[in-house]
């Protein structure tokens, strides 16, 4: 698969203004992490979060300094020792690759979608990071509240997310068709609601964590970039919102967008957008 770069450019969601390379790596290149948000199924966009990588990679000289981490939501953190032996060469095919993580049991999505990504972490000075956490933790939240699953969370390295905002909860709403229901008029819909809210928050807290263990290790990389999808990262909710709780608070919110796909086009949903149809 190749690994060229759908025509378009870089414009600012706040104005709709084009931005040069130039403009947007001194824009975020001083940030410890950079989210390149994703649509699963779209093989331009995975094309472009490459791309977003070799530019981070090259302006932190990370063949020289070693300091580039790429966190995957695709891998629970039970694989992190497969994803360390494919970036030291220890594991010599793709397919020896996908078989050792699971790939179609942890993912499932066509694994060429993703194989610019899993490469380009075969340069060196590049670490793998593995952010996800088990399915039925999520759906143990989800069930019966954060405080039935603390305990099992807390062992995966998830601390309790901090409380989601009324933008995300509407934001979760709107992307997904639930309602939100009055807690007055239909307390057990509110109930399930908010157990379903929590249940989101499981992946956005599983990622922030190991993106902040990744930032506090004793040699820490200079920056992180998070591979996540973009419904985890739009306009500051999900993940950048629990980074903020831990501490990280220089993050940068990168998506793509056209006429046809107008979701980060929208002011405030992304620090800067690739236009596929500029």
């Amino acid at each position: 698969m190749s690994t060229r770069l759908v025509p378009g450019d870089w414009v600012d969601p706040a104005t709709g203004a084009p931005l040069g390379e130039a403009t947007l790596l001194d824009r975020i290149g001083r940030g410890r992490v950079v989210l390149a948000g994703e649509r699963h199924d779209d093989a331009a966009i995975h094309h472009w979060q490459a791309y977003v990588a070799r530019l981070l990679h090259d302006r932190h000289g990370c063949d020289r300094a070693g300091r580039m981490a790429v966190g995957f939501e695709m891998f629970p953190t039970r694989v992190q020792p497969v994803l360390d032996a494919w970036t030291r060469g220890a594991i010599s095919s793709l397919e020896a690759f996908l078989d050792a993580v699971d790939w179609k049991a942890v993912w499932g999505f066509d694994p060429e979608l993703y194989l610019p990504l899993i490469r380009f972490c075969r340069r060196p000075g590049v670490r793998m990071l593995a952010l996800n956490c088990p399915r039925d933790l999520v759906r143990q939240v989800g069930r019966e509240g954060w405080d039935a699953a603390a305990e099992r969370a807390a062992a995966e390295g998830i601390s309790r997310p901090a409380p989601a905002s009324d933008a995300y909860r509407r934001q979760l709403a709107a992307m997904t068709g639930r309602a939100m229901a009055d807690p007055a008029g239909d307390p057990e819909a509110a109930r399930r609601f908010d157990r379903f809210v929590m249940a989101q928050q499981v992946w956005d807290r599983a990622f922030a964590c190991g993106i902040t263990r990744a930032l506090t290790d004793a040699e820490p990389p200079a920056v992180v970039l998070g591979i996540i999808g973009r419904g985890h990262m739009a306009f500051g909710n999900g993940t950048p919102h629990q980074l903020a709780d831990l501490g990280i608070h220089d993050t940068a919110v990168l998506m793509t967008g056209s006429a046809e796909d107008p979701f980060a086009l929208v002011p405030g949903a992304a620090d800067a957008v690739w236009r596929f149809d500029a």
